[in-house]
């Protein structure tokens, strides 16, 4: 006499096709982990708070695009306490190894005997063609049952699809209608460096798109879509509908999505909190002393620059001679290896220290600069000059607005595009010159030199 088994039982036959692997990581590492993402901290941190490899975080962040799946967002539900959870899971294989009985691990954890049968029947790992539970491979079973995913919009609307295809990778035509390929540019599945050439299209933005449909089609609803859908339809690939390369018609041209706060976080490593232009003291900002100077660099051909002081209450300039190393145009660029063009970090840090040294030591304050690579020694900078550094935010020149403007002055004497470095010492001491005998309306028509003997007598 045979015995009828239940359909959920009958796992003693051939075997199943798996549905794949276990994750390197439960649902805790993950959410760790993308909790570190959105916190602004690299990869790597996220891995090792997820308690995972550097290689496996990686790979999750590929395999998402950069956006974590919505049940990690920190904006999820937790799970309610009508699921198990991992620790009792282990406890239950733990109590099966010990041969206890459905009702016996019911009773010490505290659940109903109908809840442990059903689990040991739906998540055990049946690979071998029996019932053997796990609780990693339950864990996993589990997070997989619990994904409600629903197809894209895009993927059901074929319409719409065209539509956003059409304006983010049409082809540029010319105005006789001629459609003009661009430069052949293959997907390397990774942003194109600075430099290179990027593929042509339309280009629209997601949100040009999006703002666009209402316009184009004010009678069919069905024709909408929030511009935040389609960058999951770009960077997801899980919820189809556009092919991952079409994030080069992006204007980033990022394969992956980039966490707002490390964007807002990005910063040169070499600038920390207490050297910010927020932690530059009142005097400084009111003019009303001088000996405080903002700092830049102004580029020509071939990576040629002239580095340019100018004093924040008289405006007096000057100009800093960078001229290129011997080895420069000799041999190809190497990595991290000097700065043959001759503004790296050593060159200007003694380029300042040998003009600014010149001049007395009541107008060698401050000195306000941007956050470019080429004042990463400013710690030397500080040591040899006295001079206290202070850095602008990431992106606002107008915070150096003195030293913008006279940028704009030099540039009638080096102009954009042309090679800086044709130009000698005693040039640029005689553009200096120039501007620092030109009288100011700020000034009260005296010019900087003027002013800067005033202050010094």
């Amino acid at each position: 006499m045979t015995t009828q088994k239940r359909r959920s039982d009958r796992c003693g036959r051939v075997l199943l096709r798996s549905p794949g692997r276990p994750s390197a990581g439960q649902r805790e590492n993950y959410q760790r982990f993308w909790a570190t993402i959105a916190a602004g901290g690299s990869t790597e941190d996220a891995a090792l708070d997820a308690e995972v490899s550097p290689a496996v975080g990686g790979r999750w962040f590929r395999r998402a695009g950069g956006m974590p799946p919505l049940h990690f967002s920190h904006s999820s539900k937790p799970l309610s306490g009508r699921y198990l959870a991992f620790a009792e899971r282990e406890e239950i294989a733990i109590l099966r190894v010990q041969e206890h009985g459905v009702r016996a691990i019911a009773r010490k954890l505290g659940w109903a005997p109908s809840t442990i049968s059903r689990e040991l029947r739906r998540n055990a790992a049946t690979r071998s063609g029996g019932l053997e539970y796990r609780a990693t491979i339950a864990q996993w079973h589990a997070d997989r049952s619990l994904r409600r995913s629903k197809p894209a919009k895009l993927a059901g609307n074929e319409a719409l699809r065209r539509y956003v295809q059409e304006r983010l990778a049409g082809a540029v035509t010319a105005p006789d209608g001629v459609k003009l390929n661009g430069p052949k540019v293959p997907w390397r599945g990774r942003r194109a460096g600075p430099r290179q050439h990027r593929r042509w299209a339309m280009a629209w933005s997601p949100e040009q798109i999006a703002k666009r449909l209402p316009l184009d089609f004010p009678a069919d609803g069905s024709m909408r879509i929030s511009h935040e859908t389609i960058y999951q339809a770009l960077y997801v690939q899980g919820r189809g509908a556009l092919r991952r390369e079409l994030t080069a018609c992006l204007r980033t041209g990022r394969a992956l999505r980039m966490p707002r706060a490390r964007v807002h976080g990005k910063g040169k490593s070499f600038v920390s909190p207490e050297i910010m232009i927020s932690e530059r003291p009142a005097e400084i900002a009111d003019r009303a002393v001088p000996g405080h100077w903002e700092g830049d660099l102004i580029l020509g051909l071939g990576s040629s620059a002239i580095g340019t002081l100018v004093e924040r209450t008289t405006r007096f300039t000057l100009l800093l001679h960078l001229p290129r190393m011997a080895a420069y145009g000799a041999s190809a660029r190497i990595k991290n290896g000097p700065a043959l063009a001759g503004h790296g970090a050593a060159a200007v840090r003694d380029a300042i220290t040998r003009t600014i040294t010149s001049l007395p030591e009541q107008i060698r304050q401050s000195l306000t600069w941007d956050q470019g690579a080429e004042m990463a020694q400013h710690a030397d900078l500080r040591i040899a000059t006295g001079l206290q550094v202070y850095f602008c935010d990431p992106h606002s020149p107008w915070q150096r607005g003195t030293n913008e403007n006279t940028n704009g002055l030099l540039r009638q004497y080096f102009p954009k595009g042309t090679d800086l470095s044709a130009h000698c010492a005693n040039d640029l001491a005689a553009v200096a010159m120039t501007l620092n005998s030109r009288p100011r309306k700020a000034l009260g028509w005296k010019t900087p030199a003027e002013a800067l003997n005033q202050y010094l007598r």
